[in-house]
């Protein structure tokens, strides 16, 4: 099995599930939102949003199966630094109205000017924190 044989396919996935949000429920797949929906009072897409969060859980077990091995994660920095960088991304989530799935994946495709905005903005955030952290060593 090629290397990027999964990653393409989760991709694919990714894709296809975005799309079909959009098209049957006319919704945009932003996980952080999705996230936050559950953390607020019930309302009607409540099911609607923990099938998708369920899905997103299931989803290193539809791994397994089409593969017969569980995906190989690797992460990388201490218990701080990961918690740090957990309340960063959900504050930077909470400030952007959106996180990298909404923006990235939805909002690209649909050529939003503000997730375009957005995807530039985590992208250099992201390049710019990696030299920070090479640069110091951890």
């Amino acid at each position: 099995m090629s290397g990027y044989l999964p990653s393409l396919l989760g991709g694919m996935l990714i894709g296809v599930a975005v799309a079909m949000l959009m098209l049957l429920n006319g919704r945009i797949a932003g996980i952080s939102g999705i996230a936050a929906g559950l953390l607020r009072r019930p309302d009607r897409r409540m099911a609607e949003d923990l099938a998708f969060v369920g899905g997103l859980l299931l989803g290193p077990l539809g791994f397994l199966l089409a593969f017969g091995a569980w995906p190989l994660v690797r992460i990388e920095g201490s218990l701080p630094v990961l918690a740090l960088a957990g309340i960063l991304v959900g504050f930077g989530s909470r400030l952007g109205s959106g996180c990298t799935s909404g923006h990235g994946v939805a909002g690209l495709a649909r050529l939003s000017p503000r997730s375009i905005a957005a995807v530039l903005v985590f992208l250099a955030t992201a390049i710019l924190t990696v030299s920070l952290m090479r640069s110091f060593g951890s």
